[in-house]
């Protein structure tokens, strides 16, 4: 959908207001960049970086920290204590200061940024599911089906997890938004997605130069940010709504 190639220069057109600006036009409705390139077209392109970041990232830190939280909340005892184990460790590690040593090791690319963020973030969910899993495995109904046969896997994936679902889709929209903001941050500060790939974050970088003269190379992008982090946190309070165990009435 976006009108022209996000790469594409045109020196003659650099710097172009947006639309609603001195000069603009409906042929660069958000302006363009300093080498001329639609800056409509370099947010579109932007967005496909940003949401799989996102969502790729709190979805393997998601499947990663549940299963680890269930094993560890089900079992108990020396299971329990290697989980907790690991959830100290990793929580002992200055977070943002592994992240950039890891990226600058190993490259700004999309996939390092993606599985990165995953292996930092897999413990907020496992801390969370281990404790309703503590709660849940003491129920009538996970006492029936262990009193039936049902297998422990049976038990975990069939009894416990429906139940905790919830749960995890919450702090699953929480860590997309903060994904999109690291990935943003990181491109801002040189470390992530390399240029001319446009993502949020090297929008923002290479309009800085220019936020004195024109300021929507940085607002703009700024502003989308704000946008989809809050959205997706309203998309995970509505999803939780339905899903919950109330909610399923």
């Amino acid at each position: 959908i976006a009108p022209y190639d996000p790469l594409q220069q045109d020196i003659v057109n650099r710097l172009k207001n947006p639309v609603w600006g001195e000069g603009g036009g409906w042929a660069h409705p958000l302006g363009t960049d300093a080498f001329g390139r639609d800056y409509l077209s370099r947010l579109i392109h932007g967005t496909r970086i940003s949401m799989a970041v996102g969502f790729f990232a709190a979805g393997i830190a998601a499947c990663v920290g549940t299963v680890v939280g269930i094993i560890g909340g089900y079992f108990g005892g020396r299971v329990d204590a290697l989980v907790m184990y690991l959830i100290s460790t990793k929580l002992a590690l200055p977070g943002l200061v592994v992240m950039l040593a890891l990226v600058s090791i190993f490259g700004g690319t999309l996939w390092t940024l993606i599985l990165v963020m995953a292996a930092l973030f897999w413990d907020r969910y496992a801390i969370v599911v281990r404790t309703i899993t503590m709660q849940l495995r003491t129920n009538e109904f996970v006492t029936a089906a262990e009193a039936i046969g049902a297998s422990k896997t049976r038990i975990m994936l069939g009894e416990i997890l429906p139940n905790l679902l919830n749960q995890v889709i919450v702090i699953l929209t929480l860590e997309m938004a903060i994904a999109i903001l690291i990935e943003a941050a990181l491109s801002f500060l040189g470390l992530g997605i390399p240029p001319p790939t446009p993502s949020w974050g090297n929008l923002t970088a290479e309009g800085r130069e220019f936020m004195f003269f024109q300021p929507f190379l940085v607002t703009i992008p700024g502003v989308v940010i704000l946008v989809l982090a809050i959205a997706i946190n309203m998309m995970g309070d509505g999803i939780r709504d339905v899903t919950s165990p109330e909610g399923r009435n």
